[in-house]
């Protein structure tokens, strides 16, 4: 029988709850760094990328859009001492090869037009290549005067299907 993601959520929980014992952690992350990656189902950072609970923020969006996580890493380095953002993309997003357009007609026929005009002037933040993506998203990072310079920032691609991270240079 199957039940429902509610009753998964709670019964996982309870469970999970039964042998917590990090309630001490610290809300400041203890290796200092933030990880900027899509909301994609695909990845579990985590795992993939070797972090442990109170070690690191993880800040997740379509796409792994740094522009979109600014507000998120602005309070990660300037009030819980962050000095490290790896932005990670991955392959075989949802968020490349589409556009604003393409987006905003889906929401409009899927949605009306008062959910269109809510979200009127909104940039979806879609890409076309990849790696060119996150060359983009490391360069706004360093150019923003919201960011130290003295915060190292990396960028680097997850592929999907292999499980591997690379750098990607500037």
């Amino acid at each position: 029988m199957t039940i429902s993601n509610e009753e998964n959520l709670v019964r996982s929980n309870r469970k999970y709850a039964k042998s917590f014992d990090d309630g001490d952690l610290s809300h400041i992350p203890a290796k200092r760094y933030a990880i900027v990656t899509c909301m994609d189902c695909r990845i579990d950072p985590a795992i993939a990328f070797g972090i442990s609970l109170g070690d690191a923020h993880v800040i997740r969006n379509a796409g792994g859009s740094a522009r979109d996580a600014l507000r998120s890493l602005v309070i990660s380095e300037q009030l819980l001492q962050t000095t490290e953002v790896f932005v990670i993309k991955h392959t075989h997003c949802g968020m490349s090869g589409i556009t604003n357009e393409m987006i905003n007609r889906t929401v409009a026929k899927n949605l009306g037009a008062a959910a269109l005009a809510e979200l009127n002037g909104l940039d979806w933040l879609p890409f076309a290549d990849l790696e060119d993506a996150v060359r983009d998203d490391v360069a706004f990072l360093k150019a923003s005067k919201a960011i130290p310079d003295s915060v190292k920032i990396s960028g680097w691609v997850y592929d999907v299907e292999t499980g591997k991270v690379k750098p990607v240079g500037s």
